[in-house]
C-alpha cells in the first residue's frame, strides 16, 4: 500500500494530469487499474482487520456484535464492489 501510495504521489508531482482525458488513460491503463484495485483491496482488509479488533473488544453482547460485524462487512464487500465497478466495468 505505501510503495502504490509513494508512486502516485511522485507521479502526479512529477507529471500530473492536466485534463479528463489524461487522468482517463492513466487510470484506465492495465497495470495502474490492476494496482488500484489491489490497493483498495488490501486498505478493505486493513480496515476489516481493525474494525473487528475493535468490535470485539468493545461490543460484549454476542447478539449485537455479530451484528454489526455483519453490517461492517457487508459495507466494506458492498465498497469493494463499487470500486471494481468504477474501475473495471465503467467506459467512458
Amino acid at each position: 500500500m505505501l510503495l502504490f501510495v509513494v508512486y502516485c504521489l511522485v507521479h502526479f508531482l512529477a507529471d500530473p494530469p492536466h485534463s479528463y482525458p489524461a487522468w482517463h488513460a492513466w487510470i484506465t491503463a492495465s497495470g495502474i487499474r490492476m494496482a488500484t484495485t489491489l490497493f483498495f483491496a488490501a486498505l478493505l482488509a486493513h480496515a476489516w482487520i481493525g474494525l473487528h479488533d475493535v468490535l470485539m473488544d468493545y461490543v460484549h453482547r454476542t447478539a449485537i456484535r455479530v451484528g454489526v460485524l455483519a453490517l461492517t462487512g457487508f459495507g466494506l464487500t458492498a465498497i469493494g464492489f463499487w470500486v471494481v465497478r468504477i474501475l473495471w466495468l465503467r467506459q467512458g
